[in-house]
């Protein structure tokens, strides 16, 4: 293979993902702008072949931010040396993080070890009504602190105002680049950017109401070698790489196939949040075979997991059933004031991770996953280091297939994404016809 041939084969995009269900959301946006995307879990040990952009997904969101910036610049490293030309640091469209990090820490390093002195902060994604305007986030039509993430068990979100949360985890100057400058298209979002640059910002939250403003976003930051955000300023990325010629668009046109995985089907869901108890709900309600995790239950030491196992091997054979330890927010709080929060996250995932591996023994080839953390504990018991991603089932989640020896169908969705017949949806695009 000649210099410039292995050139055109390396990926060009590299991305940097703070958890599993975030990195697949992204993944998702790539393949929908005709990328071939593979996502991996971790920093893997070899290169996938003949793809434009990869994903590497970290556990780093709510890791304290010396590991999360140590795990992020080892994910840039080896991004590095498969040649990326681009890099993209994903964190969630509700900017999840704390005073301390991570967002501001990773980001600060990211810059450092490319050599860089700018880039964006945008965590917008229209289509699930994540915007910004005048710096302040917006889910749907209620501020940030308003929506329900003040009261997230690991990152409560208290204050809707970006700029001020991200200058409380970082020395760089923190600025903004305002709607009435993103709406006026790339050509004034440069501008705005070499203003800031004068004077001493080094990242700067930008506004965005619609997808449109994503493109020209995107496009004003061809020549950033550090982008972050939510997925879906990822949207704008790849026009990048097509304009210059760099993308092939008869490839991209089947970005999206994946082969068929045969086998029976679970869901499990761990996530407590509004949009994953209303596909709970649902399930139930529609009379369909469900097996709730109580972690009281798993801390007093009962047999939670083997039981979940008998109600699984009951069902699985005539239809998907439902392991959920999904509850009220109240019912949360209740949980972690006598195990405390760590401790009741902690039980949740091993045991779904466990129920998992021990579902794939039994021939269970097609899993829907609800949580981030879930999902990434899930994973990781079924022993997946890499994913293809295949079409979106719903705004942020799309199919995706494993790697590897022993094929999977999996989904994986972030808690606050999806509707209400999520589960159904994406059960019947991994194949399922038992529904």
């Amino acid at each position: 293979m000649s210099a410039q041939q292995n050139a055109a084969t390396r990926p060009l995009l590299g991305c940097i993902a703070d958890d599993f269900t975030g990195a697949t959301d992204l993944a998702n946006m790539l393949v929908r702008e005709g990328m071939r995307t593979v996502q991996t879990i971790g920093v893997p040990d070899s290169a996938p072949q003949e793809v434009d952009a990869i994903v590497v997904a970290l556990k780093s969101r709510t890791v304290p931010a010396s590991e999360a910036v140590a795990d992020s610049l080892a994910a840039l490293s080896w991004l590095q040396q498969q040649g990326c030309r681009q890099f993209f640091f994903k964190y969630c469209s509700t900017f999840d993080s704390t005073a301390q990090g991570n967002i501001g820490p990773v980001a600060d390093a990211l810059l450092q070890a490319l050599g860089s002195d700018f880039t964006i902060a945008c965590p917008v994604f229209p289509e699930t009504g994540r915007t910004l305007y005048r710096g302040h986030l917006f889910i749907q039509d209620q501020l940030l602190n308003e929506s329900g993430m003040q009261n997230h068990p690991l990152t409560p979100m208290t204050d809707p105002n970006l700029v001020r949360v991200l200058q409380q985890q970082t020395e760089s100057k923190v600025g903004l680049i305002g709607y009435p400058t993103v709406s006026q298209g790339a050509e004034q979002i440069r501008t705005g950017i070499d203003v800031l640059r004068q004077q001493g910002v080094r990242m700067a939250i930008v506004d965005a109401l619609e997808n449109q403003d994503l493109y020209a976003i995107g496009a004003a930051c061809a020549d950033l070698p550090l982008v972050t955000g939510g997925s879906g300023i990822a949207l704008g990325l790849p026009g990048n790489f097509l304009r210059a010629g760099l993308l092939n668009p008869q490839q991209g046109a089947k970005a999206s196939e994946l082969p068929t995985v045969d086998g029976l089907s679970v869901v499990l869901a761990g996530s407590a949040s509004k949009a994953t108890n209303a596909q709970v709900s649902a399930w139930i309600e529609a009379n369909r075979p469900a097996f709730r995790i109580d972690p009281l239950a798993l801390a007093a030491g009962e047999p939670v997991v083997a039981l979940a196992l008998v109600f699984a091997k009951q069902h699985l054979n005539q239809q998907p059933a439902l392991i959920y330890a999904t509850t009220t927010p109240e019912q949360v709080k209740q949980v972690q004031a006598k195990l405390g929060v760590e401790r009741a996250g902690l039980l949740i995932e091993q045991a779904l991770a466990d129920i998992a591996a021990a579902l794939l023994a039994s021939g269970v080839r097609r899993f829907v996953i609800a949580g981030g953390e879930t999902s990434g504990a899930v994973v990781k018991a079924l022993g997946v280091h890499a994913l293809r991603i295949g079409a979106q089932i719903d705004p942020g989640v799309p199919a995706t297939a494993s790697i590897g020896a022993t094929p999977l169908a999996l989904a994986l969705k972030s808690g606050n994404f999806g509707s209400v017949d999520f589960f159904e949806k994406a059960l019947r695009q991994l194949g399922e016809t038992r529904l």
